[in-house]
């Protein structure tokens, strides 16, 4: 086989994350772009998209009607109109957001749990961006709701509710479904490949690269309180906590001084306590403010020396 068939058998056409755009991905031996991209990137790592908003999904079916669970498949639950203009209303909100930045060359990238309820979010934010704005979306089952197991009887529902309040809403697994542990085990994956996602760049080609990205990940309200709890490294207990987010609406994680990301840049404290998180919670959001990516909270209080009750309160509970 000649050079040149060898170097155009190993270039595809890929539109897997696009609207539309083909783009071309070189592959290695072995079939993986993403590990070509790492093995040949440069030392300094692409600009970090400035902000991961969390958005739930709009008002559906089942949350008017808990018997539409009965009747229909959990994915196939559909948005309500007014869920529709919720979703509207939301993608509004985030371009208003972005446009506060002053910047010319914004875009946003989505990704999106595969139910219906998710899908019909997505288009209605969509309708608040213009083509040339949307950098690419990818459909990601491991952002799917928590699994209730298949069609739910409603008077069993509300029985293993009630059990789970008893229970622990974490641990507590629905027959033939999953608990809250399970979806952070999917979470946890998620993450990684987003991680992954950001260190590589794979929202703008090479030279394109902006820090004025912004991901908008399209979901459901435990999965996205998974999503934080695993990001930000909340305890059980801490998870616990939190309260669900309204439909329709968002919660925005934005890099703070030194390129993390804060619940505090966007939100009051206020805003984050009524969602459910601490005193001690918000100190290490005010940290994550001007924190650089790698630095580490040595004193934070949701990890380390605060699971012992033995230090006195002179140390502060810290090693020495």
């Amino acid at each position: 086989m000649s050079a040149t068939a060898t170097l155009s058998s190993s270039i595809i056409k890929c539109c897997e994350d696009t609207i539309g755009r083909r783009q071309r991905l070189a592959f290695d031996d072995n079939g993986f772009p993403e590990k070509n991209l790492i093995l040949n990137a440069s030392t300094v790592k692409p600009p970090r998209p400035r902000r991961i908003i969390l958005v739930r999904h709009g008002q559906s079916e089942g949350n008017v009607d808990e018997g539409a669970y009965t009747r229909v498949a959990d994915p196939r639950i559909r948005l309500t109109e007014k869920g529709k203009r919720e979703a509207e209303q939301c993608g509004q909100r985030i371009r208003e957001m972005i446009e506060k930045d002053g910047a010319d060359d914004w875009k946003v990238y989505f990704y999106v749990s595969p139910y219906q309820r998710t899908i019909e979010t997505l288009r209605g934010l969509g309708t608040a961006f213009q083509r040339s704005r949307i950098a690419g979306v990818r459909e990601e089952p491991r952002l799917r709701e928590q699994d209730f197991g298949n069609f739910q009887d409603q008077e069993q529902m509300k029985i293993q509710k009630a059990v789970r309040v008893q229970y622990g809403r974490f641990f507590y697994r629905f027959p033939n479904g999953e608990s809250a542990a399970d979806v952070y085990d999917r979470i946890t994956g998620f993450r990684e490949t987003l991680r992954t996602d950001i260190d590589i760049g794979r929202f703008q080609p090479p030279g394109e690269q902006s820090p004025n990205m912004n991901l908008v990940i399209v979901s459901h309200g435990l999965t996205l309180r998974v999503f934080l709890m695993r990001w930000y490294k909340w305890t059980v207990e801490q998870f616990e906590r939190l309260n669900n987010m309204p439909n329709g609406n968002m919660i925005v994680m934005q890099t703070g001084q030194g390129g993390r990301y804060s619940l505090l840049v966007h939100h009051t404290k206020q805003q984050m306590m009524d969602f459910g998180l601490t005193q001690e919670m918000l100190v290490d959001q005010e940290w994550q403010k001007t924190a650089k990516p790698g630095e580490l909270n040595y004193e934070s209080l949701t990890a380390g020396p605060s699971f012992f009750t033995h230090f006195d309160d002179e140390s502060n509970g810290r090693f020495s």
